[in-house]
């Protein structure tokens, strides 16, 4: 059985030192490395090359809206996850637009986590139920519609009906990467399906 890999990136020992054991009693899961920094992690990547991280927002030197989009632009393979104490919307808001595919309170138990960490291995978000009330809002009030040029490439070639395998083929990335770029152009549109994603992006003039 192939087991996800996580990394854990927290300013508290004795957090990452409880995480870790908590997520190794589970077989499915691997924790490949846990980090008090964001610098000590891209360092690491490359060797361990984690499928997810679980990441702090409120740390020292680099906080996680900053690493986070530095991992989404860097190492866009990878799934992040948000673990965190902050719940207000702008927080919410941030890290999505940076690239995050779920946000999880640290309050939260075990098994959310563990749903948290399955959801967004299969590439769909995952928001702990506890803020749900705020994400809505985000979604409803927060359209970002600033694309980057390989979010363009792969939304016109959504629109010209190629799968994720095919994109993933044309562009020299993994289906995982495409389907992370699908996810959160979704997002960003407002839409809940191809369909709806082709169709706002013609209303909005984004692609032909």
């Amino acid at each position: 059985m192939k087991k996800i890999k996580i990394a854990i990136v927290d300013d508290h020992p004795m957090l990452l030192k409880g995480l870790k054991g908590i997520l190794n009693c589970h077989p499915e899961i691997e924790v490949t490395g846990t980090y008090l920094n964001g610098q000590l992690l891209v360092q690491d990547i490359p060797d361990n090359k984690p499928d997810i991280i679980l990441l702090d927002i409120m740390m020292p030197v680099q906080n996680g809206e900053e690493l986070a989009s530095i991992l989404h632009n860097e190492f866009p393979e990878i799934s992040i996850l948000a673990f965190t104490n902050q719940e207000q919307t702008y927080y919410i808001r941030s890290m999505l637009d940076n690239g995050v595919m779920g946000y999880v309170l640290k309050t939260c138990d075990e098994e959310t986590l563990l749903q948290a960490i399955k959801t967004i291995y299969s590439g769909k978000q995952y928001f702990d139920p506890m803020i749900q009330g705020h994400v809505n809002q985000v979604l409803q009030d927060d359209r970002k519609l600033t694309l980057t040029r390989r979010e363009k490439e792969i939304l016109q070639l959504i629109a010209e009906n190629y799968s994720s395998k095919e994109i993933g083929e044309r562009l020299h990335m993994g289906k995982r990467t495409v389907d992370n770029y699908r996810i959160a152009l979704l997002l960003k549109l407002d839409a809940k399906n191809s369909a709806g994603l082709v169709k706002t992006a013609i209303d909005l003039g984004l692609i032909k």
